[in-house]
């Protein structure tokens, strides 16, 4: 059976099994390279892991971490950005909309050739970290209207028995009928199908997104403290 406890560290926990292929660092602190985005990880915030991180991160470079505990960034590190996250684990497929696709738009798995129209439609709504290998990280579906992406959702982290939903995003312009909810079903469907659980995080006073997170089947399992952190040496 898989293991829920491995949802406790995700990120360290995806970078040394699911993704270890990927990963940059070493045994104290690991990150996904930075084409693929900031997250990182580590076992412990011990102020060893914290130097790790700072050669990993580089001058001036962003990690996104996600803690047990409030941040306390050390000397030479300033908090970007922090918050309460909450993270939702779906156990059980019977709720997944159908996912029919939408009336006069088109909704299908999204390939290498529609990188710049993800990152672009990212860069404008601002779901989360999103460069130009993210995709990489596992299937992405988007809603197409006259050709042009106006929403997406995709696969982030993994740990064994377990998938993130993640990137899910719509353009200010397409908002209100119901693409986010028609990818999302998309996505879980194909993590059920291969034998996972979907889970996915949001800030917790997010709370329109996790109500329909919730109409979905998703249930809350924890807290995180999100750490956005530069580093400043």
């Amino acid at each position: 059976m898989p293991d829920p406890h491995l949802l406790d560290n995700p990120i360290w926990n995806s970078l040394i099994i699911e993704h270890a292929s990927l990963a940059l660092g070493d045994d104290l602190a690991r990150r996904y390279p930075p084409d693929i985005g900031p997250l990182s990880g580590f076992p412990d915030p011990s102020d060893d892991a914290y130097s790790s991180l700072r050669s990993l991160a580089g001058p001036s470079g962003i990690i996104v971490l996600f803690l047990q505990s409030p941040p306390q960034p050390r000397p030479g590190w300033s908090l970007v950005r922090g918050g309460v996250l909450t993270q939702m684990l779906c156990p059980d497929p019977g709720r997944i909309d159908p996912a029919p696709n939408p009336v006069s738009a088109e909704l299908r798995p999204l390939t290498a050739a529609d990188v710049p129209a993800m990152v672009a439609l990212a860069e404008l709504t601002e779901p989360g970290p999103f460069r130009t290998r993210t995709h990489e990280l596992g299937l992405f579906f988007g809603v197409f209207e006259s050709g042009r992406l106006v929403s997406m959702a995709g696969q982030r982290t993994r740990v064994p028995g377990f998938v993130e939903v993640s990137a899910v995003c719509t353009h200010p312009d397409a908002r209100g009928r119901g693409y986010a909810r028609m990818l999302m079903s998309a996505v879980m469907a194909d993590i059920f199908a291969h034998g996972s659980q979907p889970y996915l995080h949001a800030f917790d006073d997010n709370h329109p997104a996790i109500r329909v997170y919730q109409s979905l089947g998703f249930a809350e399992r924890r807290t995180f403290h999100l750490a956005v952190l530069k580093n400043e040496q």
